[in-house]
C-alpha cells in the first residue's frame, strides 16, 4: 500500500476561510487529474484521503487492500484540511474515498454536493443517527467524549458530570484539553448547536481564563492526566482504553467519567466515509462496504477500542458502556458541518 503525506495548511484559521470559498467553486471542471483511473492493468485502484491517523488505521487499510484486491494509496492529514483540499480540487481531486475523523468534515463535502449517495443496503447497516441525512456518508466507528481524571488527585464522586462545570474556580489550572484537535472542534460545534453561540463563546472564554492547559492531541491530554500534570482532561473514550490494553488498567493512575445525558460534553461522534464522485466510485463503495463488514467492524472494536456501528458486531472491551446507553446532546450529526464558525470562534477567544 503506497502512502503519501498530506501537507498541513499553515493554520486552521486558513481552513475556515477555504471551506466556504471552495465549496462554491469545487465542481468547476469535468476532468479529474491524471492517474486517478479506477483500474490499472486490471487491478482496482483507490486513492483514500484519510483524516484518521496512520498509526490507527494503516493496518485496517492493508486488510481492505487484501480483501478487495484493491491497490490502495493513502494521503493522511487533518480531516478539516483534507476536506478543504478536496473542495479546492473539485472534480480534479485524486481522492476516491474520504475517510474522515468526524461527521463535520463529511458534512462539508455533502453540503458542497461532492459525495455520491451510498447504496441503501450499505446505509441500512448503521443506525440513522450515525449517517448523513442525504445518504451520502456513513459512520464506520463511534466514540464518546469523556472526562479523564487522575485517581490520586480526584475522588470519583468529585468528578464533574458536565463540561459546563470545568470553568469553576476549583478546577483552575487543573484541566487539559486539545484545542487544535478535530475532535475538540466537533465537540465545540455540537455545543454551539445545542447550547447556542453566546453560551458556547462564554464557556470557551471562561475555560481559557480558568487556565486550562492546551495540548496538541487527545493522547497527550490522557498522558498528562495520568502523570498528574493536570487533574482532569477532555478526550475521546478510546484513548484511555487503548492505553489500558497496552499497559494494564492497574498500571494507570486515571479513570474515565461518562458525562450525564444531554450534556454537550457527552457527544457521541463518528468517523465515517464518503464516496467522491468520479471513476473510482465503484471501488470506493466496495471499500466502504468492507469497513462496514464484520472484519472491518471487528478491527474498530478490538484494535482501536471504538464503538462498532454496523449491526452484528459488539465491542468486547470490558467496562465500556453499551453504545445505546449513551445519551449525548440532542443534535443531528449532519449539523456538525459548520466548522467555519467554530474555528472563527476558537480564534476569537485565542484558543487557536
Amino acid at each position: 500500500m503506497r502512502q503519501k503525506s498530506a501537507p498541513r495548511l499553515a493554520a486552521l484559521a486558513a481552513v475556515a476561510v477555504l471551506l466556504p470559498a471552495t465549496a462554491a467553486c469545487g465542481n468547476d471542471s469535468s476532468d479529474k487529474s491524471a492517474g486517478t483511473s479506477a483500474t490499472d492493468g486490471g487491478t482496482s485502484r483507490l486513492v483514500v484521503y484519510s483524516g484518521r491517523d496512520e498509526e490507527l488505521v494503516a493496518p485496517l487499510l492493508e486488510q481492505l487492500e487484501k480483501a478487495t484486491g484493491t491497490d490502495v494509496e493513502v494521503r493522511y492529514g487533518d480531516s478539516a484540511e483534507l476536506a478543504a483540499q478536496i473542495l479546492e480540487e473539485g472534480d480534479r481531486t485524486k481522492a476516491g474515498l474520504f475517510f474522515a475523523q468526524d461527521a463535520g468534515a463529511l458534512g462539508a463535502l455533502s453540503k458542497a454536493g461532492m459525495l455520491e449517495k451510498l447504496p441503501q443496503k450499505s446505509l441500512d447497516k448503521v443506525d440513522s443517527t450515525y449517517r448523513g441525512g442525504k445518504g451520502d456518508w456513513v459512520g464506520v466507528s463511534g466514540r464518546s467524549r469523556v472526562l479523564i481524571y487522575n485517581t490520586d488527585q480526584v475522588e470519583t464522586d468529585e468528578v464533574p458530570d458536565s463540561v459546563l462545570d470545568l470553568t469553576k474556580p476549583e478546577w483552575k489550572g487543573k484541566v487539559g484539553y486539545a484545542p487544535t484537535n478535530a475532535s475538540f472542534h466537533a465537540f465545540v460545534t455540537a455545543m454551539r448547536v445545542s447550547e447556542g453561540e453566546d453560551r458556547t463563546r462564554k464557556w470557551l472564554t471562561d475555560l481559557k481564563a480558568n487556565d486550562a492547559k492546551p495540548y496538541e492531541k487527545n493522547g497527550a491530554v490522557r498522558d498528562a492526566v495520568d502523570a498528574g500534570e493536570v487533574s482532569l482532561g477532555l478526550i475521546n473514550h478510546y484513548y484511555w482504553y487503548e492505553k489500558a490494553s497496552e499497559v494494564g488498567e492497574d498500571k494507570l493512575n486515571s479513570a474515565l467519567k461518562f458525562l450525564r445525558a444531554g450534556d454537550p460534553g457527552a457527544l457521541v461522534n463518528v468517523a465515517g466515509v464518503g464516496v467522491l464522485q468520479g471513476d473510482q466510485s465503484e471501488t470506493a463503495r466496495k471499500a466502504a462496504d468492507f469497513l462496514l463488514s464484520k472484519e472491518g467492524q471487528t478491527y474498530f472494536a478490538e484494535q482501536t477500542k471504538e464503538y462498532p456501528l454496523a449491526s452484528g458486531v459488539e465491542s468486547p472491551v470490558e467496562g465500556l458502556p453499551a453504545l445505546d446507553t449513551l445519551k449525548g446532546p440532542d443534535i443531528d450529526l449532519t449539523e456538525l458541518d459548520s466548522l467555519e464558525q467554530t474555528l472563527e470562534m476558537l480564534k476569537d477567544v485565542g484558543m487557536v
